[in-house]
């Protein structure tokens, strides 16, 4: 993610001008490879040479990491999940207040998410009925297949929810314009042990939805689906009209009516004036993943600037996902409805 930040921050107009690692040889290798001048010995060597610090590590770091850095009065991102848990999120929303402090949910910045949210905030699709998205992937299909992101530990109590489910739920409400106000879950663990280590953490989720505005919907989340490498798709279904967005597609959306359906494809002469700011390439030039990451840094860098960016997620953004990754976990466990705080639900 290092790698995929600093390409973002240079193509957002910034300096990357400082590196840390795990250990100093790591870090004298990161910064060779991504030509970062300088390789930093300790966080508050990295703090004092920069404006603002990209926290990339694994999650267990990222509290007393942000912490350090917004306790400095720097600008801080912080790679998603924000905290292992909500608890530990709400801290990093509590502190933050003096300082920039995003989470790069970047598959809110490609041009067509934000047309499908325009689109449904002027009241294309009607009345909110029914929602439904995925999130699969298969880079822990095999049992001998293993990462960090596999340890509780280092990683959070959950893993494909934490990890790729926090991406889903942030572009799911982003879009539909609604919040999830209660959850009902089910877990997988498709192997007990990964390289002859006892595995904890959940490789599938499946949960269903009800929202504030009454709406419901079905969620699934898989890190162990065969041949699906990052499909994120989400469908928001109302009483006039459907609109779906699909990440691997991302130049597209499907506009789903009772007569006929048809595909939008990315044209800045007819999107909504968000998506028009983002779509940066001329139309029928592939924008992809990339060019939503840089978005977000220069969102993010123009809010330092004093700018108020629409769309831009910040810590409490993170850790609205955190509190959704918890209830899921929770649903999961004890095999009952849980209801989102704050969220208007009913019992």
């Amino acid at each position: 993610m290092a790698r995929t930040h600093a390409h973002a921050a240079r193509a957002a107009g910034a300096h990357v001008e400082a590196i840390l690692s795990s250990a100093p040889e790591r870090t004298a290798q990161a910064a060779s490879e991504l030509a970062v001048p300088h390789a930093a010995a300790s966080l508050e060597e990295l703090i004092d040479r920069v404006d603002v610090v990209h926290v990339c590590s694994p999650n267990r770091w990222h509290l007393e990491q942000s912490l350090a850095v917004i306790g400095a009065g720097t600008h801080v991102v912080c790679e998603k999940p924000l905290a292992t848990s909500a608890a530990d999120a709400a801290r990093l929303v509590d502190a933050s207040g003096g300082v920039v402090a995003t989470v790069p949910f970047v598959y809110r910045f490609h041009p067509m998410a934000r047309e499908a949210r325009a689109r449904v905030a002027a009241g294309e699709i009607g009345r909110l009925l029914t929602m439904r998205g995925s999130y699969l992937q298969d880079w822990l299909l095999e049992p001998g297949e293993r990462n960090w992101r596999v340890d509780a530990v280092a990683g959070g109590a959950s893993r494909a929810f934490g990890d790729i489910g926090s991406h889903l739920v942030d572009i799911l409400e982003f879009v539909a314009g609604d919040r999830i106000a209660r959850i009902a879950a089910r877990t997988q663990t498709a192997y007990p042990e990964r390289a002859g280590s006892a595995v904890t953490t959940e490789d599938a989720v499946a949960v269903v939805v009800e929202t504030a505005g009454g709406a419901i919907g079905s969620l699934l989340v898989s890190q162990v689906a065969a041949g699906r490498k990052n499909a994120l798709t989400i469908e928001v279904s109302g009483s006039a009209g459907a609109i779906a967005f699909d990440q691997e597609h991302p130049d597209e959306l499907w506009l789903g009516g009772r007569e006929a359906s048809r595909i939008l494809s990315r044209d800045a002469g007819v999107l909504a004036p968000d998506a028009t700011r983002l779509s940066v390439v001329p139309s029928g030039h592939p924008m992809g993943y990339l060019d939503a990451f840089t978005a977000f840094a220069r969102d993010t860098y123009a809010a330092i600037r004093g700018e108020d960016p629409d769309g831009l997620p910040r810590f409490a953004d993170g850790a609205r996902a955190a509190v959704l990754t918890e209830a899921v976990l929770t649903a999961a466990a004890e095999d009952r409805w849980i209801d989102i705080p704050g969220e208007g639900a009913t019992t």
